[in-house]
């Protein structure tokens, strides 16, 4: 799909929104870290200063105090997907049982026991390090807002009782008890193993925190070129140079270094809004006591949650690729997708009309077509790539870090033998015929929304492939 028009969005509600993420909106972030000039070495060099970045730089430092780590960053810390998503931090490390059942079933108990102990250690962290990132351990409602949803509730309410979680069947009477919205008819409440984070707070939190065991961080600091050097690598930025013994890749959606893995993620245009605060009417008008996050059950789902403020988050439905796979600043705005999301949100919940919009932005997360986090060795195994989350990576992310650290430095570990990680996901075929079947299965998803859940002859080839599109 090539860019849409530059035009503004036309919903009222959105005339005065900011064009930017409300969650680096706000004071708060660490003073800039300066540019990399000149030549430096350590033992380990982290490109990216996303979650999956800082938690591979602060898991590095915290084992080994002695271990040189050099962080560099092509923007600011946070500047990417982890300051721009809704803040679902999730123990899944195979976004969702049901995509992880379909991949690893064997796998699956080992990989939740995983999820489970992530989600533990990051809230630990946050304690560690005082990080203040409104961790909030509410637990996520699932809400079925179409006919044959319904009937899908029981089935995702069991596989998280298989593996431990708490989950309650909610009918209409009772999910509207705890958010009230007239387009809900059922829902699954899952008490335990999902949270919401502030992702901006807690990238900053995090960064402050790896600053302060040592770690050394340079931001506007891209790295143009990686490559062997001895037994280790070169990295090259426009105005310094990293030699390092062993690197993590850490670019998310953005063009990798290594071109190997331009194969596997493509590049997914994500779109969100965030409310002005509600008064206290509104907020008494809606319910939403519990502060669960919420998601729809729709192939073209939206995420929402409230935030500290008393502002609600509203995001995806839309998920766009652009043809090449192309990721730029004038792509972060599409008037279309926020008119969209605006529109739904009224149908969502009516009783607030009049409320307006103060941020409204969009971004890119890295996308593959079994939806969780890959590994890929690169440079005669000098460097890791990992990527792939697909819209949850705030706690995968750290198992990502660790998982990645056990590979670059050789180690044999539980992870590491997982299948999740030993094997790739099937790629992604190159251009025209990338953007063709990714705009393909984008309206055949939402065909199957508009009949009854069910999948046409295209969605279920995929499936028999084990390839998929998602945000």
């Amino acid at each position: 799909m090539r860019t849409s028009p530059p035009t503004a969005p036309a919903h009222p509600a959105l005339a005065d929104a900011e064009r930017r993420s409300y969650w680096l909106d706000r004071p708060g972030a660490p003073e800039p870290a300066p540019p990399l000039e000149g030549a430096c070495e350590a033992d380990l060099l982290v490109v990216g200063g996303g979650f999956t970045g800082l938690w591979a730089a602060l898991v590095a430092k915290e084992a080994d105090p002695g271990r040189e780590v050099v962080l560099v960053e092509s923007e600011r810390i946070a500047f990417g997907a982890s300051g721009r998503n809704g803040g679902f931090l999730s123990s899944s490390l195979t976004h969702g049982h049901a995509n992880g059942l379909q991949r690893w079933p064997a796998e699956m108990p080992t990989l939740e026991r995983l999820g489970r102990e992530n989600l533990a250690a990051i809230a630990a962290t946050l304690q560690r390090h005082a990080i203040d990132a409104d961790l909030e351990q509410h637990g996520a409602l699932s809400v079925a807002t179409e006919p044959h949803q319904v009937a899908w509730l029981e089935e995702i309410a069991g596989h998280a009782r298989r593996f431990g979680w708490r989950a309650d069947v909610l009918d209409r009477a009772a999910v509207r008890e705890q958010v009230r919205s007239p387009t809900y008819l059922g829902g699954v409440w899952q008490r335990e193993g999902e949270a919401l984070v502030d992702p901006a707070a807690l990238a900053w939190g995090l960064d402050r925190a790896i600053r302060g065991l040592g770690v050394r961080v340079f931001e506007r600091s891209a790295v143009r070129e990686l490559r062997r050097d001895g037994a280790g690598v070169l990295a090259i930025t426009g105005a310094g140079t990293v030699r390092a013994r062993r690197a993590i890749l850490a670019t998310n959606a953005f063009p990798p270094l290594v071109p190997q893995v331009r194969r596997y993620i493509a590049p997914v245009y994500d779109y969100v809004l965030v409310t002005e605060p509600l008064t206290a009417a509104q907020q008494a008008a809606i319910g939403w006591q519990g502060r669960q996050g919420l998601a729809d059950l729709g192939n073209q789902f939206h995420y929402y949650r409230r935030t500290a403020d008393g502002r609600i988050l509203w995001g995806g439905y839309d998920a766009i690729h652009f043809y090449g796979s192309r990721v730029a600043p004038d792509l972060d705005q599409r008037a279309a997708s926020f008119d969209v999301l605006a529109q739904n949100f009224s149908a969502t919940f009516p009783q607030l009309e009049g409320i307006r919009f103060s941020h409204r932005w969009g971004g890119a997360i890295d996308t593959c077509s079994r939806f969780s986090v890959m590994f890929t060795r690169a440079l005669g195994g000098r460097a890791v790539y990992v990527g792939g989350f697909t819209g949850l990576g705030v706690g995968a992310s750290r198992f990502g870090a660790l998982t990645a650290l056990d590979l670059a430095d050789g180690r044999e570990t539980e992870r590491t033998r997982l299948e999740l990680v030993r094997r790739r996901p099937i790629p992604f075929p190159p251009e025209p015929l990338r953007s063709a079947g990714i705009e393909i299965t984008r309206r055949e998803l939402a065909r199957a929304d508009r009949n009854a859940g069910r999948r046409g002859l295209w969605l279920r080839t995929l499936d028999r492939l084990g390839m998929g599109f998602d945000s």
